[in-house]
């Protein structure tokens, strides 16, 4: 869940313009690296024609640093930061936000925590502004604070009967163990009412530092102009993070299921088991491999199995999820409950089918063909591209990936995606299965 701020002025004021601005496809490759004179770094594709500006930024730290026992801290500090900052409260803050035509929000994962500006060219002043108080200054007051809190403790009331937020809590607690991945992202109903205010500075404290910052920008500003922006944001931010080390995992219970029973319409089937991390060379031919099976929608191996030839189920999908302490393979569906067994069986025997055997050179060549074709759909907003820009620097794949990717994946031959599959696929996936199951539960329903 993520709490945003919308400035209904700025989408008046685009008229629209903003969200269908993307750069031609030769301009969406001429990045450039900007260091400030105070040494911060930023990437930026400069778009001069359109007078938006887009800038995304992530902090390395999200969840995973909660306090011990207090799951959820991070979330609530994110969602906090624009609620008041400096000599603004939280309403003053929004109406100066609002007066200015600025979009600003922050929210928080498992790795980091991540912001988003976007503000027109000629208000730029004050929504960098903006952006400095709620970094360097929030005040994180009573009212706001409280407010969220309820906010949060009235979702994380409603996910104790949804089947999705049940399998997925469930998964994560069985996979991980005692390791900060086992906790949610958005705490849990004992552990939200016990979050205080030092924790909530605390976190800001030791997580939004200027050394584990990455910073991507996109629109009308000019390479000087933005390393002058970049001090006045980011500079007053300590110079050094106070992360705790997350220690690295795997998934466990591997090979087993576990059902719990609630009464909804549809079961809801998760799995999930070891992936292949980013940097690895056998990324790309993971992401083939994974396509191939369930991450191709329409043209997968798990659509046409579960949905096309047996209609159990509306959507079926797998993707690859590489985090900073774990890399996973993952997957889902939903179906009704007395097809559930039928849809976990099929699931289990494309997974293994492809581990054994590996895709055909027909897959391998439709699957190269799409993923060089549909990256493009990643730069259509002015937002994705700041976004790319900085999961390049987070994910260190260098500044000329976008020219790079592609040949990447048409190297990958049928003896790599072979090969890859059996590392991928072999090791096993864990499945939780949330609804009217056939076979009495064998996990307790909680949070």
């Amino acid at each position: 869940m993520i709490f945003n701020r919308v400035s209904y002025g700025f989408a008046a004021a685009a008229a629209g313009a903003f969200l269908f601005f993307a750069p031609a496809a030769q301009a969406m490759t001429k990045i450039e690296r900007v260091v400030s004179p105070g040494g911060i770094e930023a990437w930026l594709v400069r778009e001069p024609s359109v007078p938006l500006i887009a800038m995304e930024f992530s902090f390395k730290g999200g969840a995973n640093q909660d306090p011990v026992g207090k799951p959820g801290v991070a979330y609530m500090a994110a969602a906090s930061l624009d609620e008041g900052a400096g000599d603004l409260d939280a309403k003053a803050f929004q109406a100066r936000a609002e007066r200015n035509a600025v979009e600003l929000s922050f929210r928080a994962s498992r790795d980091e925590v991540r912001g988003s500006l976007k503000v027109l060219s000629d208000r730029k002043a004050e929504g960098f502004d903006l952006l400095r108080l709620a970094l360097t200054k929030p005040r994180f007051d009573q009212e706001p604070v409280e407010r969220i809190r309820a906010q949060m403790l009235t979702a994380l009331k409603r996910e104790t009967t949804s089947p999705n937020e049940i399998g997925s809590r469930l998964w994560w607690r069985t996979a991980f163990p005692n390791h900060p991945y086992s906790l949610p992202t958005n705490g849990t109903l004992e552990s939200v009412p016990t979050i205080v205010r030092d924790d909530l500075t605390g976190f800001v404290s030791r997580t939004l530092a200027r050394d584990n910052l990455k910073v991507g920008v996109v629109g009308d500003i000019d390479a000087k102009t933005l390393g002058t922006v970049l001090d006045q944001v980011f500079g007053a931010l300590p110079a050094k993070s106070d992360l705790r080390a997350v220690p690295q995992a795997r998934p466990e219970a591997v090979g087993k299921r576990l059902e719990v029973q609630l009464d909804v319409p549809q079961t809801v089937v998760a799995f999930g088991g070891s992936g292949i991390p980013r940097k690895d060379p056998d990324f790309i031919p993971a992401f083939i491999v994974n396509h191939i099976l369930g991450g191709g929608s329409f043209s997968s191996r798990l659509y046409n199995e579960v949905r096309e030839k047996r209609g159990l189920a509306y959507s079926v999908y797998s993707y690859l999820l590489p985090l900073d302490a774990a890399a996973l393979f993952m997957g889902g569906t939903q179906t009704r409950a007395d097809k559930a067994n039928e849809a976990v069986g099929l699931i289990e025997e494309e997974i293994k089918r492809l581990a054994e055997n590996g895709p055909t050179e027909d897959e391998l060549e439709k699957s190269k063909s799409y993923l060089k074709g549909s990256y493009a759909l990643n730069f259509d907003t002015s937002t994705k591209i700041a976004g790319q820009l900085v999961q390049l620097q987070v994910d260190d794949l260098g500044i000329d990936y976008w020219e790079r990717r592609n040949g990447l994946i048409e190297a990958v031959t049928l003896d790599d995606v072979k090969r890859v599959a059996r590392r991928l696929l072999n090791g096993g996936v864990l499945f939780t299965v949330v609804g009217r199951t056939q076979t009495a539960a064998s996990a307790k329903q909680g949070g």
